[in-house]
């Protein structure tokens, strides 16, 4: 995989968190990951995987942990306020997200993008902001949380796709499938979506809406390399289909 980055190398809370999840997750998940070059060693990035179960954030951590780097989140605000799971979340520099107003929520992205860039952090931020609602489980029409902190500091914009995860847990699925064990997730992580034409209209609803289109138009190329086939050529969007998006924040 390369040099590991002194996200990992050096002690911090991640290590016991490590020590106890990797092997946990590798009982489950035998992960192989192609393009692993592509995810920056040092300084800041976004990286933006596609999101079909619950578990995929066990898989997208420890994937980006071998890969070298910590994997850091974006989490509802109001979880930095639970005993224990709030320091954790704190030490360990994930991200709140609160719910806001546009105005409000532009100065909290201007902070994280300057806080990431400033500690060289990455980040792993669910475009979709919830479980896809497309019925073949690609992924759906993305919001603009990852491309807004992408944008105002112009760090990479990494798209990254998986698949096998739900044959471990399925899309709503309550508990896991334990037989048989190491179900094969695969992992592809693209090259950095080009958006720098857009840098600086970050607050420009159209500038929004195409590089959100880009990196929505990079994971799914990757899951469909994944797949060996095509996905459908116009991209499911529930409020077209009268469905509420609800689930993980988008920022």
């Amino acid at each position: 995989m390369g040099s590991r980055s002194r996200e990992t190398t050096r002690p911090s809370v991640f290590w016991p968190l490590a020590a106890i999840a990797v092997p946990l997750i590798s009982l489950l998940a035998k992960i192989r990951i192609t393009g692993a070059e592509k995810l920056p060693r040092e300084g800041a990035y976004v990286l933006a995987p596609n999101h079909y179960s619950e578990f995929d954030p066990l898989i997208v951590a420890l994937a980006v942990w071998r890969i070298g780097r910590a994997p850091r989140f974006m989490a509802k605000e109001s979880l930095f306020k639970v005993p224990v799971l709030g320091w954790i979340l704190r030490r360990t520099g994930m991200i709140p997200v609160a719910r806001s107003s546009s105005a409000s929520a532009a100065k909290q992205t201007l902070k994280q993008s300057a806080e990431l860039v400033e500690h060289g952090r990455g980040v792993i931020v669910y475009p979709e902001g919830t479980l896809t609602r497309d019925p073949d489980m690609w992924p759906m029409r993305g919001k603009s949380g990852a491309v807004r902190l992408a944008l105002t500091d112009g760090i990479p914009l990494i798209p990254m796709a998986q698949w096998g995860t739900q044959n471990i847990m399925g899309r709503y699925q309550k508990g896991l499938s334990l037989w048989p064990p190491r179900k094969r997730v695969d992992v592809i992580i693209g090259d950095p979506v080009d958006v720098s034409d857009l840098r600086g209209r970050a607050g420009e609803s159209a500038a929004l809406n195409e590089a959100t289109d880009r990196l929505m138009n990079a994971i799914t190329a990757l899951l469909e390399e994944l797949r060996g086939e095509k996905a459908p050529a116009v991209r499911w969007n529930p409020a077209s289909h009268g469905q509420k998006e609800t689930g993980r924040l988008d920022s």
